[in-house]
C-alpha cells in the first residue's frame, strides 16, 4: 500500500444512505490505522465522532486553501486516492481528480449509453453497491467494475428486548424515502388490506424524502388515487398521503427524520419490516438494519436485495413483474405483487416462532457484513492501485 489516504468527496452524515455509508467507512478507516480518510465535504452531523475530529479540522483547512481557490474548476489532489461518489450514468458529482480516481456508483436506471461508457472509463476501477449493478454494467461493455456491499454497524443495529411502545400492536415498519422505486404504495394498498382483517396492526413509516420532486413519481403507480404533496415548509406530507390514499389514521405513524443512531431501538419494537422496492442500486441499505437489528423482513426479490437473500433469512416477494418496456431506463425494475405481500404479512403474523428464526437467520447472516468486514472488502477491491 503506497497512498496513506483515501480521500472521500462526499459529505457524512448520519440521515441518509451515502451520509451513513461515508461516515461508517472514515471510521473504520481510522480506525485500522491506513490509510486514513481525507475528508473534501463538511460533515453534517449533529455531533462528530471524536476520532472524526482532527479529519473534519483539516477538511476546514482543505475548503479554504485547496477548493474554494479552485473558482469550479476540477481541483487536482496528487498523490492521493480518492473515492467519488457517482450518479446515474455515471456522472461525476464533485470536481476533484486524485493520483487514483475510484467511482462508487449505485444506480437505479438502465440506459447506458455510449456517453455513460465513456465517463466510466474516466476511473481507474469503479465499485458497485450490488452484483446486480456489477453484472448490469459489464453486460453493456463496463469491464472495471467489482461489487463491494455495504456495510451494517452490528454493535448498534442488533437483537435486542422491545420496548412496549407497541405491545397491543402489530407493527408493521417500512423505511426509505417516499419515491414510486421504493415501492410504498405497494406497501399502503398491501396493509389496508391486511388491517381490515386485523385492526389492530399499525403501519410505521420512515418515509421522508430531502428531495420531494422525486416523490411525484408515484403519480404512475395504479395502487393509489392521491399524489403526494408537499406542507408549508417544502416537506412531503407523509401523513396527508397515506391517510387520502385509505390508511385508517389511527393506524398510522410517520416517524419524521430520525438520526441513524435511534433507528435500532425503533426497529426492535417492530413485528415485520416490509421492502417491496421495485429497484435498489445497493443492498438496500435499511432493510439491512432491520435483519441485523433481528426483525422479520419482506423483501422483494429482485436487483440488490439479491445480494442479502439466501432463502432462509427472509421472506421472499418471488413473484416479480416486469414494469416497463424493453429498453427504458427503468427496464430493469420489477413489481411485487399485492397479494403475496399480504400473504407474507400472514404468515408473520399467525406463526410468529417461524418468524422469529427465520429473523434470527438475518441477523446471523448480516454479522458477516458489519461495516470493519466491508471496510476490508473496499480496501481489497482496489489493493493494486493504492
Amino acid at each position: 500500500m503506497t497512498s496513506s489516504r483515501l480521500g472521500i468527496t462526499w459529505q457524512l452524515s448520519d440521515s441518509h444512505g451515502w451520509g451513513i455509508f461515508g461516515l461508517n467507512l472514515a471510521l473504520n478507516l481510522v480506525k485500522r490505522g491506513e490509510p486514513t480518510p481525507l475528508l473534501f465535504t463538511e460533515p453534517q452531523l449533529s455531533e462528530i465522532p471524536p476520532a472524526l475530529l482532527p479529519f473534519a479540522d483539516e477538511q476546514r483547512q482543505i475548503q479554504t486553501q485547496v477548493l474554494d481557490p479552485a473558482g469550479g474548476n476540477t481541483v487536482k489532489v496528487g498523490g492521493v486516492t480518492v473515492l467519488h461518489a457517482l450518479a446515474n450514468g455515471f456522472r461525476c458529482r464533485d470536481a476533484i481528480r486524485g493520483g487514483t480516481d475510484i467511482g462508487f456508483i449505485f444506480y437505479e436506471h438502465g440506459g447506458i449509453d455510449d456517453e455513460a461508457k465513456t465517463r466510466a472509463g474516466t476511473y481507474d476501477r469503479i465499485l458497485a453497491g450490488s452484483s446486480w449493478n456489477r453484472d448490469y454494467a459489464r453486460a453493456h461493455g463496463i469491464e472495471n467494475i467489482e461489487f463491494v456491499s455495504q456495510g451494517v454497524d452490528i454493535g448498534l443495529f442488533k437483537p435486542g428486548p422491545p420496548s412496549t411502545a407497541y405491545r397491543d400492536r402489530f407493527a408493521i415498519f417500512s423505511g426509505g424515502k417516499l419515491e414510486i422505486r421504493k415501492g410504498q404504495d405497494l406497501v399502503v394498498a398491501a396493509f389496508k388490506i391486511f388491517h381490515a382483517r386485523h385492526p389492530e396492526a399499525i403501519l410505521v413509516t420512515s418515509w421522508r424524502n430531502a428531495w420531494p420532486e422525486s416523490a411525484k413519481g408515484m403519480s404512475a403507480s395504479v395502487h393509489i388515487g392521491a399524489e403526494p404533496e408537499t406542507d408549508a415548509d417544502g416537506e412531503v406530507d407523509i401523513r396527508r398521503w397515506a391517510t387520502e390514499n385509505g390508511v385508517a389514521p389511527d393506524a398510522f405513524i410517520d416517524l419524521g427524520w430520525v438520526p441513524n443512531t435511534q433507528m435500532a431501538a425503533i426497529l426492535r419494537d417492530m413485528d415485520v419490516a416490509l421492502f417491496p422496492n421495485r429497484c435498489e442500486g445497493g443492498t438496500n441499505l435499511v432493510a439491512m438494519e432491520a435483519m441485523a437489528t433481528g426483525v422479520p423482513c419482506v423483501l422483494s426479490a429482485n436487483t440488490g436485495h439479491m445480494d442479502i437473500i439466501n432463502g432462509e433469512n427472509s421472506f421472499v416477494l418471488a413473484d416479480q413483474h416486469q414494469i416497463s418496456a424493453n429498453g427504458s431506463e427503468t427496464e430493469m425494475w420489477r413489481e411485487s405483487q399485492v397479494d403475496e405481500i399480504v400473504a407474507h404479512l400472514e404468515a408473520v403474523y399467525t406463526d410468529r416462532e417461524a418468524a422469529h428464526l427465520r429473523a434470527k437467520a438475518g441477523a446471523d447472516f448480516m454479522n458477516d457484513l458489519s461495516w470493519a468486514n466491508q471496510t476490508e472488502r473496499l480496501l481489497d477491491a482496489i489493493a493494486d492501485l493504492i
